[in-house]
């Protein structure tokens, strides 16, 4: 890996500020801006023309297009960013969006969105499940021993949370839409629910984590919920729980958006450092 590259970070949250740290730490030139909450920072983006590669936070971009800066004050709209590079350089970032992936194209850029990269959607569902259940720990009046859990859906979240939570001597059943992911839950010894079916079928739970991002709770399943249950959604807005359906019903629901940079923000760091290392190397060839 060289050790020349010249970075620009903007906005985002702890795994941002981490991430300079690595990066500075692993010899490079490191620039940030709107973070200066927590670290020095560049007052204009002079000079980020220069840059080898620029990187966005997760998500790139909030309200109205403006740059993701929870730790600034400063309002830089993307579009605006996007007109001071130069054509041929790297912008990674994450959920950039196909309007603002296509504006990139249109100027030349060569625009990654590494949100959509597999190694770092495993690498992150780590410390999201591990997130959850801090969040259960806490929020829940029993242990997560012998509780009897509803995780639904069985992608990379699911299949981690499943099995940490069973490993806390949970009881643990999980929901799906395949076939083959039913099949797949019940091989590792699972109870098993279909996602499609579970209206009626929640009195029992002591916790209920929803990872699918799509419509799952609504009112009509809600309502068989327990009083006492804890529904934690992990999906990406608007989630997967009708939240106010929820709160009408006096269930606890809580949208735990962003874990890995809440629960985790320096291994967040490193997951983001290592894939933006991934594709420095297949932009600049294996040797970079």
């Amino acid at each position: 890996m060289r050790r020349d590259y010249y970075f620009w970070l903007l906005g985002g949250d702890r795994r941002q500020v981490h991430l300079a740290r690595l990066l500075r730490e692993d010899g490079h030139q490191v620039q940030t801006y709107a973070l200066e909450q927590a670290l020095p920072c560049a007052e204009t983006l002079e000079g980020i023309s220069r840059a080898d590669c620029v990187i966005l936070p997760l998500p790139a971009a909030g309200a109205q297009g403006i740059l993701n800066a929870p730790l600034s004050d400063h309002k830089l709209p993307l579009r605006g960013l996007m007109e001071l590079l130069n054509p041929g350089q790297l912008l990674c970032g994450g959920k950039l969006g196909d309007d603002f992936a296509r504006q990139c194209r249109e100027r030349g850029l060569t625009a990654v969105d590494y949100f959509e990269r597999e190694e770092l959607a495993v690498r992150n569902a780590v410390p999201t499940a591990e997130g959850a259940i801090k969040i259960a720990m806490e929020e829940l009046p029993t242990t997560l021993y012998d509780a009897r859990v509803l995780v639904i859906g069985f992608g990379r979240i699911g299949k981690l949370l499943a099995h940490r939570l069973r490993g806390l001597g949970a009881q643990v059943t999980v929901s799906a839409r395949s076939f083959a992911d039913l099949a797949w839950i019940e091989a590792y010894g699972y109870k098993s629910e279909h996602t499609d079916e579970l209206a009626g079928w929640l009195c029992s739970y002591d916790l209920i984590v929803n990872t699918v991002p799509a419509p799952v709770l609504g009112e009509a399943a809600l309502e068989d919920v327990a009083p006492g249950c804890l529904i934690l959604d992990l999906a990406s807005a608007p989630g997967g729980v009708d939240f106010e359906a929820a709160a009408a019903l006096g269930l606890k629901a809580i949208h735990a958006l962003s874990l890995p940079g809440k629960a985790a923000p320096v291994t967040a760091g490193k997951i983001l450092r290592d894939t933006i290392y991934h594709v420095l190397q297949e932009v600049d060839g294996d040797d970079a």
